[in-house]
């Protein structure tokens, strides 16, 4: 087996693109039906040098940005990325260790907080740590999220699923205003230098390319606490949700509740949640 797989894999693909697929011209004279190098390396913004370098196996340590914008130029699959990452880890030497001073990362919701939980029911109310690990949640908020795959993953992660699953955008008409929002919490509200913060950003600037990294970047964007969401949802249609964000300071956690924001909103979900119509009443944002 060759000792140089990320290269291998880098070469492999590019030569495999066509420059239709890029959206470059075909051009005349090819040698193969492949990008070149230098096609690569403009639309991934480094040089050719650096790409030869990576491709040869002389440079196997490149950063989550370039590893992102490489996936971006080549229109790599979800699947690819992640093959791609892991390559990258491998020719590293693997992960390295998380730093033993950092705050440890809650990964379960307190006893007296899953309670809270109950007697929110049927609300839709979630838990989530600083990195956006679902935690716990209401029975109503798994029915809201289930039939969107946000709840498929052993350890389900809202960014991780707004990034990375189709699905999400179908869900959510405000892609773009969510992911802003989601970006911006674990840009500013998590512990400074923490490593699960460091660790999921170098996967999904990866995995998602500039649609990540772009917004991880931008210091200027400040997460919001509370808001309207627009939900698509494939049982009960189109939802108008107010949500409210409470702070768990001491265990780096939050609860996040949503409430329909229109009567529409409050009879499909009581309908969804199989209840006679008034359980939920509609909550409608002011200003």
């Amino acid at each position: 087996m060759s000792d140089n797989q990320l290269g291998t894999f880098l070469r492999t693909w590019r030569e495999s693109v066509t420059p239709i697929e890029v959206g470059l011209p075909a051009g005349a004279r090819r040698r193969t039906p492949g990008l070149r190098r230098a096609e690569l390396a403009t639309l991934a913004g480094v040089s050719v040098e650096y790409l030869t370098r990576l491709e040869q196996g002389r440079d196997r340590n490149p950063s989550v940005q370039v590893l992102g914008a490489l996936a971006d130029a080549l229109n790599l699959s979800l699947r690819d990325r992640m093959l791609l990452r892991r390559l990258t880890k491998e020719a590293d030497g693997g992960d390295p260790l998380l730093c033993a001073a950092a705050p440890p990362l809650s990964r379960g919701a307190r006893p007296t907080v899953r309670a809270v939980l109950d007697r929110l029911e049927p609300t839709p109310a979630v838990v989530l740590n600083w990195i956006g690990d679902v935690l716990a949640h209401t029975d109503g908020y798994a029915r809201l999220t289930g039939p969107l795959g946000l709840l498929d993953d052993e350890r389900p992660n809202l960014l991780r699923y707004l990034f990375t699953d189709e699905r999400a955008r179908a869900a959510y008409p405000d892609w773009d205003r969510v992911a802003d929002d989601l970006v911006a919490q674990l840009r500013h509200e998590a512990p400074l230098r923490d490593p699960y913060v460091a660790e999921l950003a170098d996967e999904l600037t990866v995995t998602a390319g500039a649609a990540f990294a772009d917004r991880f970047a931008d210091l200027a964007v400040a997460p919001r606490r509370v808001g309207t969401q627009h939900v698509e949802h494939p049982e009960a249609g189109p939802l108008r949700l107010s949500y409210e964000t409470l702070a768990l300071p001491e265990e780096g956690q939050r609860i996040v509740v949503h409430l329909p924001a229109d009567d529409a909103t409050a009879a499909a979900l009581d309908h969804l949640d199989g209840r006679r119509p008034g359980a939920l009443r509609a909550v409608r944002p002011t200003g």
